[in-house]
């Protein structure tokens, strides 16, 4: 594997990396492969060659990156027919990165989308399509270059994937990688591929999801997402619905009971904190949403640029109903999560109606409440057990994204 950063630095890091080997040498071995070396601020072309094949990035530096401190990293992972420019245009997440200070890193999946000049994953078990490379080992690769790069923490480096980004991040956790310290997705949460049981309910596939360890995962949905159902079906790689596969990730983390959940304005939010190794589980499911990243309303943003916050969280007195807040921006949720904002402070705005919390039944899709419009969540067992009488699967569907 090689790399290198296309930008005006790149001489300058050759050299550091030789002075970063010869402090090796003289047993500086506590430093970080990338520390020491200055780099400018703003976004990077990233070349990464796996076996013999030159793969793109694109990496935001922060104007922070002192190139001394080890900072956190987060992977954005496009969705299909886009590239890694055109998303973080979509999550935000170099604005996230520039105002609390961490690295973002966008990789480019290796098949080519339909429109020109954008791309989409080659998801193992999902796409038959030419030109697809192993994305896997990419991704791993991917992870490295950071490190040898960058100044940077290796126990925060995190994930975020969209669409087409979410399945393939998925199959990363699945496939035992365990480079991400916690993961989010949007309209894509995935743990396996699908089958078919005999009685024609769809699920997971446990073979084909297999992690390393519990991981915390924040997950958002749309219960109108026409491209990746909600409640299941769609093109073949989907079928089972976003219930099932949380249902499926409360139990490969190993959580204890139900998750509490509250609803404000169409958006439910639930959440799992009693899952094995410190793991949690968030979600955040918009009556009303499609498969659109999901945006703050005008009012929203208003309200928030009134109040005092920090890193994105509005301090809720003790004497206070606790409730969350339904104007979501999933990038700055999501950093709040991954580096585990205090429990204590409970995300909310300065004025939200009195929020009805309760416990949520992750029974295989089935919600013990209905969503907004009286609809109720796709049919299900309690069950731990996962399908063994398969009869189809979601395997090699022939040119999908």
């Amino acid at each position: 594997m090689a790399s290198g950063l296309r930008s005006g630095i790149f001489l300058s890091r050759v050299f550091g990396g030789l002075a970063a080997a010869g402090a090796l040498l003289l047993g500086a071995t506590s430093a970080s492969a990338g520390c020491g070396v200055a780099v400018e601020a703003g976004y990077h072309d990233i070349d990464i060659t796996v076996d013999g094949v030159s793969r793109q990035a694109v990496s935001y530096v922060p104007s922070a990156y002192t190139g001394t401190d080890k900072l956190a990293v987060v992977f954005d992972f496009h969705g299909s027919n886009s590239y890694p420019r055109a998303q973080m245009r979509r999550s935000s997440w170099d604005k996230v990165a520039e105002r609390e200070g961490f690295i973002v890193l966008a990789p480019q999946g290796s098949l080519d989308g339909k429109p020109p000049g954008t791309h989409a994953w080659n998801v193992p078990g999902v796409t038959t399509q030419a030109g697809g490379l192993d994305e896997i080992s990419f991704i791993k690769a991917a992870v490295e270059t950071v490190k040898q790069d960058y100044c940077v923490d290796p126990a925060r480096i995190y994930a975020s994937g969209y669409s087409g980004g979410g399945r393939m991040l998925s199959a990363y956790l699945c496939s035992g990688a365990s480079d991400f310290a916690a993961a989010g997705f949007v309209n894509s949460l995935r743990v396996g591929l699908p089958v078919e049981r005999r009685d024609g309910k769809w699920g997971p596939d446990p073979a084909t999801c297999k992690p390393a360890r519990p991981v915390s995962i924040m997950a958002f949905a749309g219960v109108k997402d026409e491209a990746n159902p909600y409640a299941g079906g769609g093109k073949p790689y989907w079928q089972y619905g976003f219930k099932t596969a949380l249902q499926r990730w409360t139990e490969l983390d190993g959580c204890k009971g139900n998750g509490t959940s509250a609803s404000i304005d169409g958006v439910t939010f639930s959440l799992f904190d009693t899952c094995m190794s410190g793991a949690r589980i968030a979600t955040y499911e918009f009556a009303e949403g499609n498969h659109d990243w999901p945006r703050p309303s005008a009012k929203a943003n208003v309200i928030a640029a009134a109040v005092e916050t920090q890193s994105g969280v509005v301090k809720v007195s003790a004497g206070k109903k606790q409730s969350f807040d339904p104007n979501i921006d999933p990038a700055a949720r999501m950093w709040d999560f991954f580096r585990k904002a205090d429990m204590t402070d409970v995300v909310a705005t300065a004025v939200q109606p009195t929020a009805k919390v309760g416990t949520v039944a992750v029974c295989a899709g089935a919600s013990a409440s209905s969503n907004a419009e009286g609809m109720s969540a796709e049919g299900a067992t309690c069950s731990n057990s996962q399908p063994t009488d398969q009869r189809r699967s979601g395997l090699g569907a022939k040119g999908a994204l």
